[in-house]
């Protein structure tokens, strides 16, 4: 038995969901996300709650019913809240400049990088050494911050580089006389 695929996503005011056989589409007040329904796995709405449930007992099903419903709930989430994801640059130099849907990173190359943010994907710099990421969908947000991360990873000996805000470097230990 799955047991996060046991509990019903509770629908918010204002979010709708329309489930046909292969796909769920979500909507609310900060856009419309949808997702594939494998097969194997069944969502229902009842009483303002979004239910899934495996056709059967069979393995392969009981795998996807924890998936589909985490699936689920980040649609509802996202539509409904969103997400956000903040970056930290550490470096001498090191700085971020949101313009639009272009954010401009000065990462210790002989040049800038111009990365150009996908549809959907709000970005804000509050400090020139902080990236505020914000968006509906979960994977696209995760997708742009690993991008963004990739760039310049965090090198273990001063942990110099773009990470997550609450990343921790395992650090290693320099040169010794």
């Amino acid at each position: 038995m799955s047991r996060i695929g046991k509990h019903p996503v509770k629908l918010p005011a204002g979010v709708t969901a329309t489930i046909t056989d292969a796909e769920i589409i979500v909507k609310g007040k900060l856009g419309e996300l949808k997702t594939h329904i494998p097969h194997g796995v069944t969502v229902k709405e009842e009483n303002g709650e979004l239910v899934v449930r495996p056709i059967s007992d069979d393995k392969e099903h009981r795998m996807l019913w924890g998936t589909v419903r985490a699936n689920v709930h980040n649609l509802v989430t996202g539509v409904s809240e969103g997400f956000k994801k903040k970056l930290e640059l550490v470096g001498v130099g090191y700085k971020a400049q949101a313009q639009g849907q272009n954010l401009k990173l000065s990462l210790g190359y002989s040049h800038d990088i111009d990365y150009k943010l996908p549809q959907g994907v709000q970005c804000a710099t509050p400090q020139p050494t902080t990236i505020e990421l914000s968006c509906a969908d979960k994977q696209l947000l995760g997708q742009v911050a690993s991008e963004i991360r990739s760039y310049r990873s965090p090198e273990p000996y001063k942990g110099k580089g773009v990470k997550y805000e609450n990343e921790t470097i395992l650090r290693k230990v320099g040169k010794k006389k």
